[in-house]
């Protein structure tokens, strides 16, 4: 359909004309998907990113990669304890944490994206709850640590508290 419209001749004409002319000469005969109905077709949850998340789909991609920096590390962080559960070793767990410490540390040097509360990762927090699971499950004698060396809950401190005890 390289041919221009010719001046004097009204559009709707015209593209009917090739319509027709396309049409006898069997351009649209055995097309695939012929006699189908359209995909999505009346669905009245369809929106503009529909076609987005079916091309995500169909080729087997999660849609992490459209996540901007801020929530995909805010998603890393919360997975952290799954993440680090089959570590065999705490050096492990503590480069598992370095690593997403330093992520988000080059993250909130030059914020982009929704501004999401992170904060760097606790390692001595992140490798006392990899190893009471590792006790759980049972793990080898390397790893476990007797129950009366076990330190108690470390009390949390809000943003905030650090922030005005220094002053």
């Amino acid at each position: 359909m390289t041919e221009r419209k010719p001046v004097g001749v009204d559009f709707e004409s015209w593209v009917d004309r090739k319509i027709r002319e396309a049409t006898e000469r069997g351009d649209f005969e055995n097309l695939t998907g012929a006699g189908k109905p359209l995909p999505g077709a009346g669905n009245p949850y369809h929106d503009e990113n529909a076609w987005l998340r079916d091309y995500l789909r169909r080729e087997g991609v999660s849609g992490d990669a459209m996540l901007p920096p801020s929530l995909l590390l805010r998603r890393d962080v919360e997975r952290l304890p799954e993440t680090v559960r089959g570590a065999a070793s705490e050096h492990e767990v503590r480069e598992t944490v370095a690593e997403l410490n330093r992520r988000i540390v080059d993250w909130l040097r030059l914020p982009t994206g929704p501004q999401v509360p992170i904060a760097p990762v606790e390692a001595d927090a992140v490798v006392r709850e990899w190893r009471e699971h590792a006790v759980q499950a049972d793990a080898p004698a390397a790893v476990r640590r007797p129950d009366t060396a076990r330190p108690g809950p470390v009390p949390r401190v809000r943003w905030w508290h650090r922030i005005f005890r220094s002053r």
